[in-house]
């Protein structure tokens, strides 16, 4: 199978989305098929070195976040000559966005398959942007209207379909969840990564992901400062880059926790972030934004549990007190949860190795099921322009139930 995965965010950057693409194509170029990433340019560092062929195109750096690009692929002549070359049976978005809109022109342009997967809570992102409910709201019914031309739409939990759905969405979904890369680190690895960001043998609190407040950041501030009046002697470990470092950094100083806090900024070298999922005591995800959290499944597959928001989606895969913690959207509650995991190591131990054995799911389970869908939608298409193909089906289940009044 010939597959064209289209994305707005690929390596170096190593947010949420573009980690899942990258497990995408190696996955998928592991399982035999032929893959073609198509992204704005970035900066990979070994162009080539991929199993899978990458495709870019002319980007410029998104002004509210210059860590990210896009770029409009149609106006890269030298992109648009690769791409003809590429043969494809089915492709694949993950952005409503820029790649998203070149997946379209390319099904249609085909007559092939395209899928879409919702990945982010858009809505959040559009009111930081704007400070206008108005014009979220209008930049948002853009986005349903992206989804509704796909001819199907994946969701990566139960919880972020109905979250589509709020936002509008009509149309069917289904929940293709992310999977884990099954690693494993070793002691000096870990002891390199204790020595790298200064963490002695102390106590260690982790959090990964985009710096940026969107991520209820200011939470594990406000728990770590309630926690650093009984007990100074721990480690705050923020990992990851974005557009709110700097104010973090002052918010943490204004509430005592200068000794406590380490930045390291984003960390490309997997060894490394595995070697600190290893080494922290307890993950701490307190996001309200994230329709799934990848991170807390990297974190179970180093037998490191998780404490998240009730009720969130990045909670939806925890069980309190058995592969994880839950908490309120409150200090109080979240300081409560962190209490308790220090003071019983052993007891949190043991849930950590619950969750490794309930959390992580192998890359390869989760795409063979993707590989057995898009041959279903390769299957059924017969050559209609891609984005068309809901359509028709509706079509077809209307004049079938005519018929049968008939």
């Amino acid at each position: 199978m010939r597959i064209g995965l289209m994305t707005d965010t690929f390596l170096p950057v190593v947010d949420g989305v573009g980690r899942v693409v990258v497990a995408y194509a190696n996955t998928l170029s592991n399982l035999g098929h032929e893959v073609t990433v198509s992204a704005p340019l970035y900066d990979t560092g070994y162009r080539g070195g991929y199993p899978f062929e990458l495709v870019d195109y002319k980007g410029f750096k998104v002004p509210t976040s210059p860590q990210y690009k896009t770029g409009i692929a149609v106006l890269d002549s030298h992109y648009k000559k690769r791409m003809a070359m590429v043969r494809l049976d089915l492709v694949h978005s993950h952005s409503p966005f820029a790649s998203g809109r070149e997946a379209l022109r390319l099904a249609r342009q085909r007559c092939i398959p395209l899928v879409s997967t919702f990945h982010s809570k858009y809505y959040d992102d559009f009111l930081k942007a704007t400070h206008s409910k108005t014009i979220a709201k209008a930049m948002l019914s853009s986005i349903v209207n992206y989804y509704d031309k796909c001819d199907e739409v994946w969701t990566v939990s139960k919880l972020s379909a109905e979250v589509l759905k709020e936002y509008g969405y009509k149309g069917e979904s289904h929940v293709m969840t992310n999977g884990t890369q099954q690693r494993q680190t070793t002691p000096e690895v870990i002891e390199e990564a204790v020595e790298r960001y200064g963490l002695g043998d102390l106590p260690v609190l982790l959090f990964v992901g985009q710096i940026n407040w969107k991520k209820n950041i200011l939470r594990i501030l406000e728990a770590a400062a309630l926690l650093q009046q009984t007990n100074p002697n721990f480690k705050l470990v923020l990992a990851g880059q974005g557009p709110d470092s700097e104010a973090i950094v002052k918010k943490a100083d204004s509430l005592g926790l200068t000794r406590q806090l380490v930045m390291t900024g984003m960390i490309s070298e997997t060894r490394m972030l595995d070697a600190l999922y290893a080494r922290a005591n307890l993950f701490v995800i307190p996001s309200l934004y994230d329709t799934f959290s990848l991170v807390i499944r990297e974190a179970a597959a180093m037998k490191t549990p998780s404490v998240a928001i009730r009720g969130s989606c990045a909670a939806e895969c925890i069980e309190h007190g058995v592969n994880g913690f839950l908490c309120q959207d409150n200090k109080e509650s979240l300081y409560a949860v962190i209490l308790e995991t220090l003071e019983d190591p052993a007891r949190t131990r043991a849930i950590g190795e619950q969750a490794y054995k309930t959390i992580p799911v192998p890359w390869e389970d989760v795409l063979t099921q993707a590989v057995a869908r898009y041959e279903y939608l390769i299957e059924h298409h017969a050559g209609i322009p891609g984005g068309a193909y809901r359509r028709y089906q509706r079509k077809q289940k209307m004049r079938n139930n005519e018929t049968r009044v008939l």
